[in-house]
């Protein structure tokens, strides 16, 4: 059973449809890239997911479990964790307590059940050296990190990562994706909105492409990216 299912999906605003029948599925421990211009709706179809907008059309399942209605805090209880693409942690806060909170509303739990995980997920995301300083002290790398970790305090059954690696060096985006891959083999599925294909590519094991909110294209990402359409679409290049 797939952990994340989308059947015929659509969104409009006003005269502008953004999702137009958007289907596909993300099978458990699965990593999904999804490419696309800007304004694709690629950010929509994350809203679409974690429902902080409502599908027009179309249905969402969740590990079998039908969400299309379901308000954005249940899809997050029910398995859904984001990382946002513009970090924005609780500044005054440090960055363990930021976990606590994450932890204790997006996985509604107790803060006294949650610090022995939210310490764990700190040494996994390498920010355990700075658990006790604020976040709003932190670099852009580290920012990243805290809103990836933040997304894993919630228990999520799928991961959607919006453009996490967007504003950091070669170097930093490599020891990034190296995280990456380490949740990833822990199995969580995982659904990466990425303009850094280099990054995306180390990870994925599929691709989707999105133009004018359509799928136009989805599979390996050797064979995705080889195409013509994709290659005029995505990267500007006329074949």
């Amino acid at each position: 059973m797939p952990i994340l299912e989308l059947r015929h999906v659509s969104k409009a605003f006003g005269a502008l449809t953004v999702t137009d029948d958007v289907s596909f599925t993300v099978e458990p421990g699965e990593t999904l890239g999804i490419i696309g211009p800007n304004g694709a709706g690629k950010s929509t179809l994350f809203n679409l997911i974690t429902g902080n907008v409502r599908a027009d059309s179309g249905t969402i399942f969740l590990d079998g479990l039908d969400v299309t209605r379901e308000k954005p805090m249940a899809r997050c209880l029910a398995g859904v964790g984001r990382s946002f693409q513009i970090p924005q942690p609780f500044g005054k806060l440090t960055v363990f307590e930021n976990l606590v909170v994450a932890a204790s509303f997006g996985a509604g739990r107790r803060e006294a059940e949650v610090t022995a995980r939210c310490a764990e997920i700190l040494e996994r995301t390498g920010l355990i050296a700075r658990a006790n300083s604020p976040a709003g002290g932190l670099t852009l790398l580290q920012r990243k990190r805290l809103e990836l970790a933040r997304a894993l305090a919630t228990d999520p059954k799928v991961l959607l990562l919006d453009e996490i690696a967007g504003g950091l060096t070669e170097g930093e985006a490599a020891e990034l994706v190296e995280t990456i891959r380490a949740i990833h083999a822990e199995g969580v599925a995982i659904v990466w909105i990425e303009h850094v294909l280099h990054a995306l590519t180390a990870v994925v094991s599929r691709i989707l492409v999105l133009d004018f909110g359509k799928i136009i294209a989805m599979g390996a990402p050797d064979a995705v990216m080889a195409r013509q359409d994709v290659r005029e679409i995505y990267l500007g290049i006329e074949i």
